[in-house]
């Protein structure tokens, strides 16, 4: 987790409990746990995203063009406190190849530089420098602010004989679009079921044939899921169904015959991520 820059591809797979359990009786012959999984335990990651006021860095990125960007600052503790490590990232693809670059920083730092723009004291290292300057750019270009927080419970593997072959597995991937702030807990809404996993493969080159070969067997596929794009896609859903319900209640009643008059108005909603309080629809 101390890495500040690298080049990778990224794919991933959803898998069901049953599929993560088989196929992780494989992975220890090939693969070592991550120290910071201790004891083979998982490790929390919490993630505030940053974008434009109209969302312009991830609508662009749903559209899947050959190069998209986008920039996040991550804690490895919940809620993080001002002098705890964090780290600002921004984050490339171009053509499905990924790279990485990212500056530690404590979280009162980083609110200084993200509002003020203001470093910390300690430039000595050429490619902390290097990447500011970076950072810089990419502040200029997009007036960001925070619009999104993402945590996750995450297993890591590195191969054995390719420490560069890199396996995570994600589980209670949480969102939410208010209280943005890693000085926060963690909550919110959950955007995969309980019973999956999603799992990324982090390669330089091929997928070692052990892996395709097991994922085959296990009937276990790629996906396209984007955890700050399904988030975003969920709040527009919301959005939408919650405008479209507004609008109807606001609407004129038609004029109904008086004795029909006194009868009860009663609204359904077909949308199962919803419920209705007093006539309004809460996600």
């Amino acid at each position: 987790m101390a890495i500040s820059t690298f080049m990778r591809k990224e794919i991933k797979f959803m898998l069901s409990l049953e599929q993560y359990e088989a196929l992780l009786s494989e992975l220890h012959k090939y693969m070592d746990a991550d120290p910071f999984c201790v004891d083979g335990k998982e490790y929390g990651i919490y993630n505030l995203y940053y974008d434009t006021p109209d969302d312009y860095l991830i609508r662009t990125s749903l559209e899947k063009p050959y190069y998209k960007e986008k920039i996040r600052l991550r804690s490895y503790f919940s809620p993080a406190a001002p002098s705890d490590k964090v780290f600002l990232e921004i984050k490339k693809k171009v053509g499905g190849i990924v790279t990485k670059r990212r500056v530690t920083m404590t979280l009162e730092e980083s609110d200084a530089y993200l509002m003020q723009r203001k470093k910390p004291v300690d430039l000595s290292k050429y490619l902390q420098r290097q990447i500011f300057s970076e950072l810089d750019i990419f502040l200029q270009n997009y007036p960001v602010k925070p619009k999104q927080y993402i945590s996750y419970q995450r297993s890591a593997f590195f191969g054995k004989d390719d420490p560069d072959f890199r396996l995570t597995f994600d589980r209670e991937i949480t969102e939410r679009r208010y209280d943005l702030s890693l000085a926060s807990p963690s909550y919110g809404a959950q955007i995969i079921a309980p019973n999956q996993r999603l799992m990324e493969v982090k390669i330089a080159d091929a997928m070692p044939l052990w892996l395709s070969q097991k994922l085959s067997e296990l009937q276990i596929y790629k996906v396209s899921f984007s955890k700050y794009g399904t988030a975003y896609a969920r709040h527009v859903r919301n959005e939408l169904y919650l405008r479209t319900h507004f609008r109807e209640s606001e609407a004129p009643a038609p004029a109904r015959p008086a004795a029909a008059a006194k009868q009860p108005v009663i609204r359904k909603t077909d949308n199962p991520g919803f419920i209705l309080k007093g006539g309004v629809a809460f996600p």
